[in-house]
């Protein structure tokens, strides 16, 4: 779908973007795009040495601890 954008459409799609936003705003703009893709690195990164070093530990099971079941109360009716 987006293969298909020409260099035109792009300066269409800036225009717009320049009539909505104003040029005051654009540079705020463009820098918190760029800290939210610096932050999703940083996180993606983060996330990956996370699974790296869990892949990498072994797992040990817990030992199975037996549970006792009290039985119900016996029922005065009766």
């Amino acid at each position: 779908m987006l293969a298909n954008l020409g260099g035109m459409h792009l300066l269409i799609i800036l225009g717009i973007v320049l009539l909505l936003f104003g040029s005051t705003k654009l540079p705020a703009l463009a820098k918190g795009l760029g800290q939210s893709i610096s932050i999703f690195k940083k996180e993606t990164e983060k996330g990956a040495e996370v699974d790296a070093a869990s892949a990498a530990a072994p797992t040990v099971a817990a030992p199975a601890t037996a549970t006792t079941v009290s039985p119900a109360p016996a029922d005065p009716a009766r």
